[in-house]
């Protein structure tokens, strides 16, 4: 039987589907394909993700694909995963969560309070944008795209004095040993450091493939923080943040969403069963909606 993996390009991309591919090739002996495909986030590489716009820029190609049946699923990083899946599709499977923290990499080997002064650090992500100017207001914090081999090679021509960048991505790349920090005081985007399986629901046989990737304690962080950005309804236009921790039977997330500058800052956390993952994703944004999160988004979407 041969599987066809839908995925982006870049080598970060070809490397997660390689790495499904190789855990379906030696569970059930199947022969693997890898299709790869351009989204729009990849074609647009001179502009913020934010000024764009819309959803799925890294997936909806790719889930078109799965729909027509050109492919037979899709491994995306789960953060670029829209809240809203297409009808038809479906989450089969969400990988074991690599560490989902933040790193600095500095040329200086400096730590982010270590940076002179001006210091210019490169990042593509609202988020994290946010974040540095609560610890650093006097950073230059400037827009960096691209793959992680091509920050990597700003960084060393002196362009940026430090980048930030997801732990997984520069693991999975093989430069956990160029990072200067991990970034603990940092929350995360919603879903990273875990991959996500897309398939058609209609499609037994590929379903019971890749379901016995789905790793119980990573499902439910993300059904609860999706849950807290599905409430919140925020796209890559809004500096939104979200970490779900499992303790034994006891999920605990904290979240923010702020404005873009960072002065209005508002975060909380909230926690319950494990059960309860979603409901308690929707808890802690109708709490952050109430003080002050609803004005926030109001004014960055202008309505």
């Amino acid at each position: 039987m041969k599987v066809r993996i839908g995925t982006r390009k870049s080598k970060l991309a070809l490397w997660q589907a390689n790495f499904i591919g190789k855990l379906l090739e030696e569970r059930w002996g199947v022969e693997v394909e890898l299709v790869k495909i351009t989204t729009t986030g990849d074609r647009i590489l001179d502009a913020p993700l934010a000024k764009i716009g819309g959803k799925g820029l890294f997936v909806k190609e790719i889930e078109q694909a799965l729909l027509e049946g050109r492919i037979d699923l899709a491994v995306h990083s789960l953060k670029d995963v829209p809240m809203v899946i297409p009808e038809g599709l479906t989450l089969s499977a969400i990988t074991k969560r690599e560490d989902p923290h933040d790193v600095l990499i500095s040329r200086n080997g400096k730590k982010l309070r270590e940076l002179p002064e001006g210091a210019k650090v490169g990042t593509s992500s609202l988020r994290r944008q946010v974040q540095i100017r609560r610890v650093r207001p006097d950073l230059r914090v400037e827009v960096l795209r691209g793959n992680v081999d091509t920050r990597m090679r700003k960084l060393r021509e002196g362009l940026y004095d430090a980048v930030i960048l997801a732990l997984a991505g520069v693991r999975r790349m093989g430069y956990e040993g160029e990072v200067t920090e991990i970034l603990r005081d940092f929350i995360p985007a919603v879903g990273q450091g875990s991959l996500a399986i897309e398939t058609r629901e209609d499609d037994e046989k590929i379903r019971e493939l890749v379901e016995p990737l789905d790793h119980r304690e990573s499902r439910f962080s993300a059904e609860c923080e999706r849950a807290f950005l599905r409430k919140l309804e925020g796209g890559c236009q809004v500096p939104i943040g979200a970490y779900a921790e499992v303790k034994g039977e006891r999920i605990v997330l904290r979240g923010f969403v702020s404005d873009l500058e960072g002065r209005k800052f508002i975060e909380g956390s909230e926690e319950g069963r494990v059960q309860e993952a979603a409901e308690v994703g929707e808890r802690l944004a109708e709490e952050l909606l109430s003080r002050g999160g609803r004005e926030v988004l109001k004014e960055i979407y202008g309505g």
